[in-house]
């Protein structure tokens, strides 16, 4: 394990780098006892720094080769070898401190290879897997930090992964189809008629709009599913997880409002104000009503 000093240094590189670029999630941290707090930013630079890896300009074999060396720096790490990274002291002393499985950490870098490799996903099952990969490992990361007894919480956890990046793919349709990227899955753009066409289109076509309605309502049952995670972390870190739990779904609730029309509108979002409301009615412990946006 590192030695005091520079633990403490690493801890406080990890609380900059989520600060700077966490966004939704650093509101959910900030409710969380200082310990918590700290152990969710260093996992959070370990995760940014693959999905940073994953989305750089570079081509497809420097990246790879990257992915593959983060990789390698995860496992030497476990052995206390930090190849000098501000990042992996902090990173070591969380895994240890909460007992999280490395496999968790390897499976997230899986998902950061396959956005190096897959354009399209046939069906919902293989989106599934990305989802879990980049998303349901976090959540399995986050409830071992939160603390649970009930081994359901294991279950529960990779499904609000999934919402959230059910969430996170359409809202960023037109971002990602720039970069070559179809996430909505093949099957069932055809069940509605919808071509990739109409997803470069700055217009949302009525075949676009339904694609999205189903897509939308699929990550409704994940948020239904996984919210009830909420009973089964520690008291000390509900309000945390209620408040992730808020925001992410409210970007839903915002696409919803505006008729799916993510081509055209402005990217729908949380704006400031409305994030650090969420936050402070969950650490006034205004949140027990309603758990998702839809809920309000």
């Amino acid at each position: 394990m590192p030695n005091d000093e520079e633990l403490a240094a690493s801890y406080e590189h990890c609380r900059n780098l989520a600060w700077v670029a966490a966004r939704n999630f650093y509101y959910g941290f900030a409710l969380l006892p200082p310990a918590k707090r700290d152990a969710l930013c260093a996992l959070y630079a370990f995760m940014r720094r693959a999905d940073d890896i994953s989305d750089s300009d570079r081509g497809v074999k420097d990246k790879s080769e990257e992915l593959e060396s983060w990789r390698r720096s995860l496992d030497q790490a476990l052995s206390g070898n930090y190849t000098g990274s501000r990042i992996l002291p902090a990173f070591h002393h969380t895994i240890e401190q909460y007992r999280i499985p490395a496999r968790y950490l390897h499976d997230l870098i899986s998902g950061a290879e396959m956005d190096l490799n897959i354009r399209r996903y046939p069906t919902f099952e293989l989106l599934s897997r990305y989802c879990y990969c980049v998303a349901g490992t976090v959540g399995l990361c986050c409830v071992h930090v939160f603390g649970f007894e009930d081994p359901a919480a294991l279950e529960l956890a990779p499904k609000l992964g999934t919402a959230f990046q059910l969430t996170n793919i359409l809202r960023d349709v037109p971002e990602d189809f720039a970069m070559g990227r179809v996430y909505l899955p093949q099957e069932d753009l055809a069940r509605f008629g919808c071509s990739e066409s109409d997803l470069a289109s700055p217009v949302a076509s009525p075949t676009f709009v339904e694609v999205m309605r189903f897509e939308a309502k699929r990550a409704w049952r994940f948020y239904e599913e996984g919210a009830r995670l909420l009973k089964l972390v520690r008291g000390d870190s509900q309000a945390s997880l209620w408040t992730l739990i808020r925001i992410y779904s409210g970007v839903l609730a915002k696409i919803e409002a505006i008729q799916y029309d993510v081509l055209a509108k402005p990217h729908p979002g949380l704006s400031r104000v409305e994030k650090a409301w969420i936050m402070l009615r969950a650490g006034a412990g205004l949140w027990k009503p309603g758990i998702c946006a839809r809920h309000t």
